[in-house]
């Protein structure tokens, strides 16, 4: 029997063990054929589509450029990219709006708006949603036939940041196409099914222009609660990723519990599918799912008889004790090998290793580590050759007076030794730092590889260092931290390569504008062809990265290098991942840059930031107290992890290889929180009822327990407002204190664990409680 993954998504409770839970479903693609019920439970009641033409008052999808403006600034989605009427996301019918004249209204900004809702008792408020200018929402209101209200977080993800369920793959400028995808997203409020709702009141945003954030609601149903235990197979898919040394495919697969009574290990729930020519290798088991909730879990499937990639027609059935449930589904049996397109590549996912690891060591290491040079928390020091050629720019002057006006970039290259470089002990840092995998610039836009290149000179193999960097710190990762995922950054473009120069120019003195040799440069014409792509494909083929990370997006790489990787991984028994910096509509995971704010996304997103307040190349000019603090990098790996993130979070070692002290002081502080608070963030996913409450952030491992982290110190008392998933019998810890804490829930709902001062003083930076049940 194989040992599925699991991942609650909701549980909430209240008094006297009725149980009030939302639900919202995770990133699947919603399977073919019918959701129902087999012998056993109730029929669940099917999410109730509710109105909201009447209210909408922006148009953000076009029929061509300029036709919408959703953001303030002319910009819109495509509507021929979109679907238009009943849609179903996630399991989740819903009534799209229709394109139909120019600037004709399809989505409402929320500004406090009161949706009135069919009286009734529900589980979640379901909406397709998206943000524009960075994530944005705040807390919605449910309101109630007696008066009373609940209130839940309610926000969405920006529209061009992060990859979502609806996504096109441009977006319309006020007079072309900008060739970059945007999304919207299905997000969740949790109703009280003990009460009957009448209306949902939206949080207020700012209405749309640049620079400020605001909320789009394109569509809104409502999740019945059904009496008894109702349970239902929300949605199944066939994937990509397997399981284990046996390599049984895995079947993605949402059970709900849309009923009013909880699902126990006593009803021993179990997930099968059932195909011709295919036999279940790994059955799921869910232990445990009260009302409102649902589980995310792996099936193992096999299907040695049928071709990679054949279409079968099967059921994903749910069994248990009085309980059951099953749902028609189209599989691709088989993982066929990849095709250099983009719908092929589509089809891939990000792997377990990497959504489990959720945290990530970026490096960026170049020759501008010999300047190391930029206003500090203000320019990106890596960047120091671009400011340099900018007469407005600080490092204009700071070249001139520092190095002098003769001293080209390119003179840098010789000070970039490596001289202290020590691979083995840079990989036992970042496992110290409780790191999972690093990302390596294996080239930036200086145009200068730190690998060896059969078709460029313009590397650290033959001149600087004479070092093949790369090669030597995925050794040391091999041979001697072997838990560490390895990755490499390469950058699409070269800012001055004479043959596709991405400033327009190639290398020249900024002071005199005479042209300068482009040192190393072998004298291609075809950038894409001679370089960029040959490059990638050493990288893929020599290096045998676990994460390929692009960078800029053009010039586009071609969709053959992305196939490479995918398929050398898959020969060789591998889970390998790309980012969405490629150039290309399809990638695993989106990555903001030095974001402030994140919003709940069920789309996997990677945060990446430096410990320097902005910069991920080496400023020598930043002063130690200019760092981000351990409480800061804490709560923020803790934020972002909560709303299905990970963080790439950079150093940037001197040119000798050194890295600075308080560097390796702030990563070691993050591995002893994470050698105590661990759990809570390791193989866990986030809490779609809410990712956040104030300084309360909320992630949930599996059959395993509910964390709730608290950004500030606790008081005497730890107050929950959010229904988490606590009933009697549970228990509840804080980490780093062993004696179990009393708790208990107030007359209007809320949890209430009692702290005493010396739990408060076990902890630090970020204080964890984790709340387990029996089984």
């Amino acid at each position: 029997m194989g040992l599925p993954r699991r991942h609650l998504l909701t549980a909430a409770a209240g008094t006297g063990g009725a149980l009030a839970l939302g639900a919202a479903a995770p990133a699947l693609a919603a399977p073919a054929g019918t959701g129902k019920t087999a012998a056993g439970g109730s029929e669940p009641a099917a999410p109730v589509p509710v109105p909201i033409a009447a209210k909408y008052d922006n148009n953000g999808i076009g029929t061509a450029p300029g036709d919408a403006n959703i953001d303030g600034s002319g910009y819109g989605f495509p509507a021929g990219q979109l679907p238009s009427g009943s849609v179903t996301v996630d399991g989740v019918p819903y009534e799209f709006p229709a394109t139909t004249a120019a600037g004709a209204p399809d989505n409402l900004v929320a500004a406090g708006q009161t949706i009135d809702l069919p009286p009734g008792r529900y589980l979640a408020a379901y909406l397709l949603a998206t943000a524009t200018y960075g994530p944005a929402g705040g807390d919605a209101t449910v309101h109630y036939d007696d008066g009373s209200t609940s209130t839940a977080p309610l926000s969405a993800p920006d529209w061009y940041a992060t990859s979502g369920q609806l996504a096109t793959t441009d977006r319309y400028s006020p007079s072309g196409t900008d060739h970059h995808p945007v999304s919207i997203f299905p997000v969740s409020v949790w109703c009280d099914p003990n009460r009957t709702a009448t209306g949902l009141t939206l949080p207020t945003t700012a209405q749309p222009a640049a620079g400020s954030a605001s909320l789009h609601v394109f569509a809104l149903s409502m999740q019945p609660v059904t009496a008894g235990r109702a349970v239902a197979v929300r949605a199944a898919a066939s994937t990509t990723l397997w399981l284990g040394t046996g390599r049984s495919q895995v079947v993605a697969v949402t059970v709900a519990n849309l009923g009013s009574e909880p699902v126990t290990a006593a009803h021993q729930l179990t997930v099968r599918v059932v195909a011709d020519g295919v036999h279940t290798t790994a059955p799921a088991r869910i232990a445990r799912l009260l009302p409102g909730e649902q589980a995310r879990v792996q099936v193992g499937i096999r299907s040695p008889g049928l071709p990679a990639g054949t279409k079968v027609d099967g059921t994903v059935e749910v069994t248990g004790q009085g309980v059951s449930a099953q749902r028609d589904v189209t599989l691709t049996a088989g993982i066929p090998r990849y095709r250099g397109t983009e719908a092929s590549l589509s089809t891939h996912q990000a792997p377990d290793w990497y959504d489990d690891a959720k945290f990530g060591i970026f490096i960026h290491w170049g020759v501008y580590s010999v300047p190391a040079w930029a206003p500090v928390g203000k320019e990106y020091a890596e960047w120091y050759w671009a400011q340099m050629n900018n007469p407005d720019d600080p490092t204009y002057a700071h070249h001139a007076q520092t190095w002098g006006e003769d001293f080209a970039y390119d003179d840098f290259i010789p000070r970039f030794t490596a001289a202290a470089f020590d691979p083995v002990a840079w990989v036992r840092l970042f496992e110290q730092a409780g790191a999972r995998y690093f990302v390596l610039t294996g080239k930036h836009h200086e145009g200068f590889a730190l690998f060896d290149s059969h078709v460029s000179d313009r590397t650290a193999v033959r001149m600087g260092p004479r070092r093949d960097l790369v090669r030597e710190l995925f050794d040391a990762a091999r041979r001697h931290a072997p838990s560490l995922h390895t990755g490499v950054y390469y950058s699409l473009p070269e800012w001055y390569n004479p043959a596709d120069p991405w400033r327009g120019h190639g290398p020249q003195n900024p002071y005199t504008g005479a042209a300068e040799p482009y040192t190393g440069d072998r004298g291609e014409t075809d950038y894409l062809h001679q370089l960029q792509i040959p490059q990638l494909k050493e990288l893929i083929t020599r290096y045998r990265p676990d994460v390929l990370w692009g960078d800029i997006g053009t010039p586009a790489t071609d969709p053959s290098v992305v196939a490479l990787h995918f398929n050398q991984a898959l020969e060789s028994g591998r889970q390998v991942t790309v980012n969405n910096r490629m150039g290309l509509s399809t990638s695993d995971f989106s990555t903001p840059e030095y974001a402030s704010s994140f919003a709940l996304s069920t789309a996997k997103f990677e945060a990446c930031r430096g410990i320097d307040p902005f910069s991920f190349g080496y400023n020598a000019a930043t002063p130690d107290d200019a760092y981000a603090t351990a409480e800061e990098l804490v709560g923020q790996l803790v934020d972002v992890v909560s709303k299905n993130g990970n963080l790439l979070l950079d150093i940037g070692p001197r040119a000798d290889g050194t890295i600075p002290e308080i560097m390796a002081t702030r990563l070691r502080e993050m591995g002893s929180w994470l050698d105590v608070n661990g759990e809570a963030v390791y193989g866990t996913t986030y809490w779609d009822k809410g990712a956040a409450e104030g300084d309360l952030r909320f992630t949930v491992a599996g059959d395993r327990a509910f964390y709730v982290s608290s950004l500030v110190r606790p008081g005497s008392q730890l107050v929950v407002h959010a229904p988490v998933p606590v009933t009697t019998g549970d228990r509840v810890h804080l980490l780093g204190y062993r004696p179990e804490l009393s708790w208990h829930h107030r007359d209007d709902g809320a949890l209430v664990v009692d702290v005493p001062s010396a739990a408060a003083d076990a902890g630090r930076y970020v204080w964890t409680f984790r709340i387990s049940w029996p089984g």
